[in-house]
């Protein structure tokens, strides 16, 4: 993954032309010591960032406490970074913003991921990203033990409802999908509702996508695709609420709430001289 070209503009915005304070302050460098730690629980993601980003300041030493995808408590030390003073506190607010994002998306994911353990189910993210920030993201669901779903339209067959409309059906959507998709990849088609489900079927869908179906007419899907195909449940399912669909003969269950509704983890960095 070549990150440069974020780094690059995330320096820019939050330092622009210089950062004033720390250069009026700190008129000669000196070595200090920055330490990353909780306040409280959770699961670490985005600390592999870190030294690609400290680079953009100068030669520091890293030392992590806790790697990605870990649990950590509150009050634990996470990542220690040695070396220039002013490095370090122009480089403090962009790292703690991008590990408070990433690991409280990690966190999350983890939640989610517990509460299918012992399942076959895999807990899929979505497209319902940060503009500028989906790979991150997504790496931070998989540090907290989720799947990625596609990382871009480039990626992956998604006929969403919007498509079937414009296309003239179900049927219509999928024959031109099938003319139509790359070699070897997966033809997945959104429904709405178990009628829905055996055109998809009958049609060559290699995926199925259950919207906003409840647990009835789920398990009504499940009937009539008879192993044929895989099944993934989107909409209405959140972390309240998981649990109801742990005994599903389904495959999947995909959330946007892993990366637009997951809470910042509150982490600090301490910084003192070396």
């Amino acid at each position: 993954m070549k990150i440069e070209r974020y780094i690059k503009l995330w320096i820019e915005e939050d330092i622009g032309k210089g950062d004033i304070t720390t250069d009026g302050v700190i008129e000669k460098d000196f070595d200090a010591k920055g330490t990353i730690f909780s306040k409280e629980n959770g699961v670490l993601a985005g600390g592999i960032f870190i030294p690609e980003i400290l680079k953009k300041f100068g030669e520091f030493q890293v030392k992590f406490f806790k790697k990605d995808g870990e649990e950590f408590k509150k009050h634990q030390n996470l990542i220690e970074v040695k070396g220039s003073a002013k490095g370090i506190l122009k480089s403090e607010r962009l790292i703690l913003n991008l590990l408070m994002r990433l690991s409280g998306i990690a966190t999350f994911t983890r939640k989610f991921v517990k509460a299918l353990e012992g399942t076959k189910i895999k807990i899929l993210d979505t497209r319902k990203t940060t503009p500028g920030l989906r790979i991150f993201e997504k790496y931070a669901v998989k540090a907290g033990g989720g799947t990625n779903h596609r990382m871009g339209l480039d990626s992956g067959i998604l006929i969403k409802d919007n498509h079937i409309l414009l296309a003239g059906g179900i049927e219509e959507a999928l024959l031109k999908m099938k003319k139509n998709r790359p070699a070897g990849m997966k033809i997945e088609i959104e429904v709405k509702n178990p009628d829905e489900v055996k055109k998809a079927i009958e049609h060559g869908a290699d995926i199925i996508l259950l919207d906003n179906m409840n647990i009835e007419e789920i398990k009504e899907a499940v009937k009539i695709s008879k192993g044929r195909c895989e099944i993934e449940v989107s909409g209405g399912v959140n972390i309240n609420n998981i649990e109801d669909y742990k005994n599903l003969d389904i495959d999947y269950i995909s959330s946007g709430a892993l990366t637009h509704s997951a809470k910042w983890i509150d982490l600090s960095m301490k910084v003192e001289r070396v």
